[in-house]
C-alpha cells in the first residue's frame, strides 16, 4: 500500500534528482514535476518496486502546473494516503550581472520558477487536500541567499526571500486550522551543483563575491547533491518539522 504521496519539483537533476532517488520506496507515491524526465530515475524506481510518475511541466508557466496538480488531487479519494508532502525544489539562476543590465526575458524565468511556481503549487496542494485526513507538509527549498543580499543576484535572492516570507505567512494560516499543514522554508547549505559552477565562472567585474564561492570549492566545503539531499529529507522527517517556518540544515 502506498502510504505517502510526495510531489517534488526539479527532480530530474542536481539535489532534486538525489532527493528523488532517496525517496524511491514501495510505500511512496512519488510524482516529479520537471521540464524533462529522467530515464535513470525511472529505471531505479522500477528496480525498487517504487511507484513513480514524472510529469513534464514547464514551471515557467506555473498556473498551468498548479492547475494540473489541482485536477489530479481532486480525483484522489481523501483517505487514500496517510501522508501527503509537497517539496518545492526547482529554481533558476538568471545571468550573474547587475539588475540594470538584465532584460525581462532573463529575469522572468527566475521569478516564475523560483517564487511564483512554489506559491501557486502550495496554494493548489493545500486547497485540494484541505479536508484530507492525511498528515500534510510543504517543504520549500530556500537558500542562504534569501537571507543575505548579494550583488548581481537580485532576482535569485528576491525569489528565495519571497519564498521564505510566504512560507511564514501560510504557516500562520495553517496553524489556525484543526488539521493544518506544516510548512518550512529550508536552506540546504552549499552544494556542489551546476549553480555553483555558474557562480565560480562569473565575470569578476560583475560579481564581487566570486572569490568566496571559489574558496568554498577549493576548501572542500561543498556538500555533494546526495549529502545535501539526505540532510534535507532528514529535516522533513523531524518530529518538530514546521516548528520554525524558516530554517537552515546547518542549525543544530
Amino acid at each position: 500500500m502506498t502510504s505517502h504521496l510526495i510531489f517534488l519539483t526539479g527532480g530530474s537533476r542536481g539535489m532534486g534528482l538525489a532527493m528523488a532517488r532517496q525517496l524511491l520506496h514501495p510505500g511512496h507515491q512519488l510524482i516529479c514535476l520537471a521540464r524533462n524526465t529522467n530515464d535513470d530515475l525511472a529505471a531505479a524506481a522500477a528496480a525498487a518496486g517504487a511507484p513513480l510518475a514524472q510529469w513534464q511541466v514547464d514551471l515557467g508557466d506555473p498556473a498551468q502546473a498548479a492547475a494540473r496538480l489541482t485536477d489530479w488531487l481532486k480525483q484522489q479519494p481523501s483517505g487514500r494516503y496517510r501522508q501527503a508532502t509537497l517539496i518545492n525544489n526547482a529554481g533558476v539562476m538568471p545571468p550573474i550581472a547587475p539588475l540594470s543590465s538584465l532584460t525581462a526575458a532573463e529575469l522572468s524565468p527566475a521569478l516564475r520558477v523560483g517564487f511564483e511556481a512554489p506559491m501557486l503549487l502550495t496554494a493548489a496542494f493545500l486547497g485540494a487536500t484541505e479536508h484530507w485526513p492525511a498528515e500534510r507538509k510543504v517543504l520549500n527549498i530556500s537558500s542562504g541567499l534569501g537571507r543575505r543580499a548579494m550583488a548581481s543576484q537580485a532576482a535569485y535572492c528576491a525569489a528565495k526571500a519571497g519564498m521564505d516570507h510566504f512560507t511564514r505567512c501560510v504557516a500562520l494560516e495553517e496553524a489556525l486550522k484543526p488539521h493544518g499543514a506544516k510548512l518550512c522554508s529550508l536552506a540546504p547549505g552549499v552544494i556542489d551543483t551546476d549553480m555553483q559552477v555558474q557562480l565560480r565562472n562569473a565575470d569578476p567585474a560583475a560579481f564581487p563575491d566570486l572569490q568566496r564561492f571559489a574558496a568554498l570549492k577549493s576548501q572542500d566545503q561543498l556538500d555533494s547533491p546526495e549529502q545535501a539531499a539526505a540532510k534535507v529529507l532528514a529535516w522533513l522527517q523531524r518530529a518538530d518539522f514546521g516548528a520554525e517556518a524558516v530554517a537552515d540544515v546547518r542549525q543544530a
